[in-house]
């Protein structure tokens, strides 16, 4: 046993030092993947253990103004990083023959591509704060499993994308995702407001399709870069489609339960 892991930390260890770019490692969280393996770490045990315990025996908390101005700066971030998005010329990366995984190490468009990588992983950490507030506001029933898995997966490969692979591949997965969250925090954000407010809340089934779309779609990329002459490794692609697969049928799974069943036994 000893011997594997001493395998696998070797392993790790020279495909580190291959993939190393000094300018990214410099960034915030990016030297070492320590940082986001004790953020995701703390992140699970505070919504599955301690968070539910902690509020065993205490009232929850209202969080109303705190989780508009949340949902408001989410909304406003995705929309700059969509933005982001725009700026580094998304149809040239779409049009590219090449999918390369790694630019000139000079290269303007690295650059962007990099910076813009890196906002969307601080992007899917502060996400993580939605969890929090459920269990804060003993909202436990919306602590699913689809709801822990995503924003964990999320988290953490959005940080491996960029420590070991940034490049334009990367960019089409941000730019939905992005655009997609705009919606959400807007409709999380409207939902805040009071009861008052549900009357304008009427698409929320519509998200789910937005979602579902947004899988859809990265699903026909992921697929359209195994058949290109793509230097993003094999195995990290068919990774990658793996988890789309899974949040497709996770998705389709709770659209059924919320829209479906109840319309059948009505």
């Amino acid at each position: 046993m000893a011997s594997i892991i001493k395998h696998v930390f070797s392993n790790y260890n020279e495909f580190l030092e291959t993939s190393k770019d000094p300018e990214i490692d410099s960034w915030l969280f990016m030297g070492s993947p320590t940082p986001v393996l004790l953020i995701v770490i703390a992140y699970l045990s505070f919504v599955l253990k301690i968070g539910p315990k902690m509020m065993e025996k205490r009232s929850a908390y209202e969080l109303k103004s705190i989780i508009i101005l949340y949902n408001a700066f989410q909304v406003i971030f995705n929309i700059w990083l969509t933005k982001q998005v725009f700026n580094i010329h998304l149809l040239g990366v779409l049009t590219t023959d090449t999918c390369n995984n790694k630019l000139p190490v000079n290269s303007k468009l690295n650059t962007s591509i990099s910076a813009a990588g890196w906002w969307y992983f601080f992007a899917k950490i502060t996400e993580l704060l939605d969890t929090v507030f459920f269990v804060l506001r003993k909202k436990f029933n919306q602590v699913s499993f689809l709801h822990v898995y995503h924003h964990t997966i999320t988290a953490f490969f959005s940080w491996c994308y960029l420590k070991f692979l940034p490049g334009e591949q990367g960019v089409v997965i941000g730019f939905l995702n992005s655009f997609v969250h705009i919606v959400m925090y807007s409709y999380y954000m409207i939902a805040a407001l009071g009861p008052e407010y549900r009357k304008y809340l009427w698409w929320k089934k519509y998200m789910t399709w937005l979602q579902l779309i947004q899988f859809g779609i990265m699903l026909t990329y992921l697929m359209f870069t195994l058949t290109t002459d793509c230097r993003m490794p094999k195995a990290l692609t068919y990774f990658f489609l793996t988890h789309v697969i899974i949040f497709l049928y996770l998705f389709s799974n709770f659209y059924r339960k919320a829209y479906t069943k109840p319309k059948k036994l009505q």
